[in-house]
């Protein structure tokens, strides 16, 4: 079966993986071209693996210009898999592969489509998530279902954990859904519109801390927009701090303070007081290590 494979992040790069394992090898990789890598913060190279293998490559900006529609239909694909990309895919991309085309989305749809999916489910308290495979229609997230799989989130769930759970089953479910599209027994369910929900988009400023709110609510932040992502942050001395890794101290009640006021300080960690008068403490951070020794007073 002749593939396209259009992609850009670590996802995509696990799926090129799997595929070509499975002896799926894409006939062309679309991709961003590197100028663009900035566009994601987990963005991967795949045009340089695709290359070596002898894999045309095609790179863009936008999958629906007329050239990237042209390149993709000279290499005459019987199906196309977006897995990675933050475009919508109108109806001339999708016209061109004969079985059609597939996404991936990194949730239980038809809940949670639309954006910044990983870290809004941490943020939302989910329980429960999924890896869904769909049919690309003119919507956000709406085509038929292919594939899904769900499984739970776990309380302590990182921005990290949760993309390699998906990742994980992208390994897994991108060879699966090609062998039953082969067959032509591939699965089309139809998402119930009445249970769908969005997620909006997510910039690298909304991981600004705010001291002024519960402990619980901060520590859950840091999970969400940690790594791959942007990151937590807050500002001391005028100097961006990126905290990557925090829990809730034991003993918050040995300090009395204001929201942000840094309660105590070791080598490696410092405390600070949150909003509800509990405290957290933070084991790793992008800068604070180095400063260490004139950490004092309030953050913000």
């Amino acid at each position: 079966m002749r593939i396209c494979l259009v992609g850009t992040v670590e996802g995509s790069a696990v799926a090129f993986d799997a595929l070509c394992a499975a002896g799926h090898t894409p006939a062309l990789v679309v991709t961003l071209p590197p100028e663009a890598a900035a566009r994601h913060s987990d963005f991967v190279d795949l045009a340089t693996p695709a290359r070596a293998m002898g894999i045309a490559v095609h790179n863009t900006s936008n999958i629906n210009a007329t050239e990237t529609l042209d390149a993709i239909g000279s290499s005459a694909p019987e199906l196309t898999l977006v897995i990675g990309w933050s475009q919508i895919c109108r109806k001339p991309f999708r016209d061109i592969a004969r079985i059609g085309s597939v996404g991936f989305h990194p949730a239980a749809l038809p809940r949670m489509r639309g954006r910044a999916v990983i870290p809004w489910t941490i943020l939302r308290n989910e329980a429960i998530t999924g890896s869904t495979l769909f049919w690309l229609d003119e919507g956000m997230d709406s085509g038929d279902i292919l594939l899904q799989r769900l499984f739970p989130v776990e309380a302590e769930e990182t921005a990290r954990s949760l993309y390699d759970k998906h990742t994980g089953n992208i390994r897994v479910m991108v060879p699966e859904a090609v062998s039953l599209l082969r067959a032509g027994i591939a699965p089309k369910r139809v998402q119930d519109g009445t249970a769908a929900s969005y997620c909006a988009r997510r910039r690298p400023e909304d991981g600004l801390i705010d001291w002024t709110q519960p402990a619980s609510d901060i520590l859950r932040l840091i999970r969400a927009a940690g790594d791959p992502y942007p990151g937590a942050y807050t500002h001391h001395a005028g100097e961006k701090i990126r905290i990557d890794e925090a829990c809730a101290f034991a003993h918050s009640r040995r300090f009395i303070g204001l929201p942000g006021q840094v309660q105590a300080r070791t080598a490696d960690s410092f405390v600070v007081m949150c909003g509800d008068e509990k405290c957290i403490e933070v084991r790793r951070s992008h800068t604070l290590l180095e400063n260490a020794p004139s950490l004092h007073g309030k953050l913000g």
